[in-house]
């Protein structure tokens, strides 16, 4: 090992190179601190704050003084290894004693130098061990605070929306918010990207920010010092302002939520931090603005049962009586400078951790040390399974456990103290994520949906980013905004963990694609999803909301690039290729694939369609809107899975529905018993969904999308003549309407073809087909069904909606 230079230990983990990705400010930890008395003087003069990078920084003087010293060390035995990080870290907690994260760092690493020694290790051993487990406390501190990054940006958004004492001032989950913080929580006081200025990076990842305020804190000016450098290093939209001054931004409306660090949080959570949190505390509860805490787990210390424990220190007189080294206060004057005060926990909305928010029981009260048992883990480690920090796979029992610990899903469920009563099972007919039914007290119950870090019916040899969660509940979201009646409400998106929960739809609910598959013929079904349809897409495009508008929302969207690579492989490539991930009904469809290989015709078609999905953004899409993606009864149908949601061509929508309809019709020869009905409602499915759409669609377009200026798809100034258009504006607006809804219908048969086809020799099948026993009927239905696919795809511009169903009715030979 190499001199471990602080710098040297930072890039120690090759995950740490984040550190430099994420362009922030050098954190204060990595001075050059060359051994344990020198790193106790930069914490105890306040070169070195902040409770996580106070404990790393004593970690890491650990680290270089044990390899500084390290033949001394071995030749001295083992044992006198673990007195030597005794003494050294016995000595630096001495530093900062109101920060507990330095105190938990004490603790273990004197008790693994322990352990080790007891374990029989050589001296050797013990100062590798004690070295690897103070570099490992860096990459995890960082990982921690982008955990708690996420979990405050959903827990403030939240809040915010539903917890504004005064309404007028609440904002729809998705509006940008103003946010004040207190004190440096953020790459200078942390091994990088902060606590309570972590959040705010991450609402400003998500284009949540909409401004930041940040206090002076008199009387060391941290906040000025350094909590404005980061914002200004960084280009957020900020503002510095003295403490005395939080209550009249509050009162003029100005602040959404605040947001502060810890050094210890008790029990009860009571929070002890830098003096002037508790006067926030105050003016929050009095405006009525949200106010939490932001902090590692390990700044929990459920041994500390309330703030009047938490030893606080005093700093000297003269950060008070002196500015830049001039008297400025009277002599004689005495001075009271706590360094800290404490919030008490009954101010607190909510306490958020790399594990999730900590929040009031029934009771009101803050239970740490239970949150850290049920939520954190009785100082085990959590469910082994890859993630993202502070992730954990479900399964039926733990699922249990989860929903208990989220105060919207619990108060769902009947409430967390019926946690007894609860079950649940597994029910999730996908090929990426798992889902969950939690039937709670009463019969109430709701979905819980996870997505884990790889392709579900592939496994962890095909690895599939969870921000696609992200995209998922962002999307729910959005389109329930636009269409309540057709799609779930949302009660708790978790990041790290990757969950969504919401609306449980109960029984008759089932999958359409059972429904269908068993016969059941559902009367409203194409009225409901084309509403979906024209709804979601007008609703989200440039058409509604203007081009500027829309180019904004896109960016705020995101790419969701790792599930639109996923299509663009296994829908518009590999059926046309040799791939390993192809498979179909052999040896009766053998010659079929070998032609789809050859088909020069049908790969320059695909490739333009590739193109129109990967370049054309008009609308919000869902992405994957098959019959297992909708439930239904007879009276009420409900889109769900949003995962692959992106902005994309209309058409792929549509198509996709369309061509689960038509994979359903054809696969109704292969079933048993008289499926006439069945064929020949699929087929009125099409013609009524198409219909449904385009007039719904036109009627929107009439309604809310002539826009008075320059910035939509049919502004006023064409298509107006109050506007002083010239003409038939009637005329030419329709001749616009009749252009743009025949290309969608254009694109829906190219799209709805791809789809077919990859259902059908691609890496994932539909049950529709793959019910089918017989080898041979199924192939003949599957054969009928890439006939069709081929010619919508190469006869699109050609083909009505009344021609593809009477195609349909030809390749399979039947009236």
């Amino acid at each position: 090992m190499t001199a471990p230079t602080l710098e040297a230990i930072r890039y120690a983990r090759g995950s740490l190179q984040l550190l430099d990705q994420l362009k922030l400010p050098t954190s204060t930890v990595f001075i050059d601190v060359p051994d344990c008395d020198a790193c106790w003087s930069a914490i105890k003069e306040m070169n070195v704050r902040g409770a996580p990078a106070i404990a790393i920084a004593a970690a890491l003087a650990l680290a270089v003084e044990a390899h500084k010293t390290r033949d001394a060390l071995v030749a001295s035995g083992a044992a006198a290894v673990a007195t030597f990080v005794t003494q050294k870290m016995d000595h630096l907690c001495t530093s900062r004693p109101t920060a507990v994260n330095l105190g938990e760092a004490v603790i273990r690493l004197k008790a693994l130098a322990d352990a080790s020694v007891a374990d029989g290790l050589d001296a050797a051993a013990v100062v590798d061990a004690v070295v690897r487990a103070c570099e490992k406390m860096l990459e995890d501190d960082v990982a921690a605070n982008m955990a708690i990054g996420a979990h405050g940006a959903d827990a403030l958004c939240a809040a915010v929306a539903s917890k504004a004492a005064d309404p007028a001032r609440a904002k729809p989950v998705g509006a940008a918010l103003r946010v004040l913080t207190h004190c440096n929580t953020g790459s200078l006081a942390t091994a990088g990207y902060g606590t309570a200025l972590g959040v705010v990076r991450a609402l400003r990842g998500r284009n949540l920010l909409e401004h930041v305020y940040c206090n002076e804190t008199r009387p060391y000016n941290q906040g000025a010092r350094l909590t404005a450098y980061e914002i200004a290093f960084e280009k957020m939209p900020g503002t510095l302002i003295c403490d005395s001054a939080a209550a009249a931004l509050m009162a003029k409306g100005k602040v959404d939520a605040v947001v502060v660090g810890a050094d210890r949080v008790a029990d009860n959570g009571d929070t002890a931090n830098k003096i002037g949190t508790y006067n926030l505390a105050v003016s929050c509860a009095y405006h009525g603005v949200p106010f939490f805490v932001a902090a590692p787990s390990t700044t929990l210390d459920a041994n500390t049962a309330t703030g009047a424990d938490i030893v606080i220190e005093d700093r000297p007189s003269t950060e008070v009586t002196h500015s830049l080294g001039t008297r400025v206060a009277a002599e004689g004057i005495d001075v009271w400078n706590p360094s800290f005060d404490v919030t008490p926990g009954s101010l607190i909305e909510g306490i958020i951790t790399e594990s999730g928010v900590a929040r009031k029981n029934a009771d009101g009260a803050f239970e740490i040390g239970k949150f850290i048992r049920d939520v954190i883990g009785a100082g085990g480690e959590p469910a082994a399974a890859a993630g993202p920090p502070g992730f954990v796979a479900l399964d039926t029992a733990t699922v249990l456990d989860y929903c208990a610990g989220k105060a919207s899903i619990a108060d769902a469920l009947g409430g967390a103290s019926t946690r007894k009563e609860w079950s649940a099972k597994e029910v999730g007919d996908g090929n990426i994520n798992f889902v969950y039914i939690v039937t709670g007290s009463g019969g109430n119950a709701v979905i819980v949906k996870q997505g884990l870090p790889y392709v579900r019916c592939v496994g962890e040899a095909w690895p599939l980013t969870q921000e696609r969660v992200r995209y998922e509940a962002e999307a729910l979201q959005t389109a329930h905004g636009y269409c309540p009646a057709h799609v779930p409400v949302v009660y708790e998106y978790d990041a790290p963990m990757s969950v969504i929960a919401m609306r449980y739809l109960e029984p008759p609910h089932i999958i359409l694609r059972g429904g269908i598959i068993s016969g059941t013929i559902y009367a409203n079904l194409a009225s409901h999803v084309g509403e979906y349809l024209a709804t979601t897409l007008f609703g989200s495009s440039a058409l509604k909301v203007g081009c500027e508008a829309q180019r904004r929302a896109r960016a705020a969207f995101g790419q969701n690039e790792a599930m639109c690579a996923l299509t663009e492989q296994v829908i518009f490539t590999e059926p046309y290729a040799k791939a390993e991930n192809n498979h179909w009904t052999s040896p009766q469809l053998d010659d079929a694939a070998k032609a789809l290989r050859s088909d020069n015709e049908l790969k320059v078609a695909i490739c333009a369609l590739k193109n129109k999905f990967a370049s054309d953004a008009a609308a919000l899409l869902h992405g994957d809107l098959h019959t297992g993606s909708i439930m239904c009864t007879m009276d009420t149908t409900f889109v769900i899975d949003h995962e692959f949601a992106f902005y994309g061509p209309m058409g792929f929508d549509v198509g996709a529905f369309v061509a689960n309809l038509l994979l359903a019709y054809f696969a109704q020869d292969g079933y048993d018993g008289d499926r006439a009905k069945q064929r020949e409602w699929l087929l009125s499915c099409v013609k009524e969904t198409w219909g449904v759409f385009a007039s719904r669609f036109r009627e929107l377009w009439n309604e809310e999308g002539i826009s008075s200026d320059t910035s939509g798809l049919a502004p006023g100034s064409l298509f107006s003549a109050a506007a002083g258009a010239e003409g038939d504006v009637d005329a030419a607006l329709r001749a616009h309407q009749d252009k743009f809804i025949d290309d969608v219908w254009k694109d829906t048969l190219g799209f709805a073809g791809a789809k077919m086809t990859r259902r059908i020799v691609g890496i994932a099948h539909v049950a529709d087909l793959d019910s089918i026993g017989d080898a041979d009927a199924r192939a003949r239905c599957e054969t009928n069904a890439l006939r069709c696919a081929r010619r919508m795809i190469l006869e699109a511009g050609s083909l009505s909606v009344d021609d593809v169903c009477a195609m349909a009715k030809e390749l399979r030979g039947g009236a």
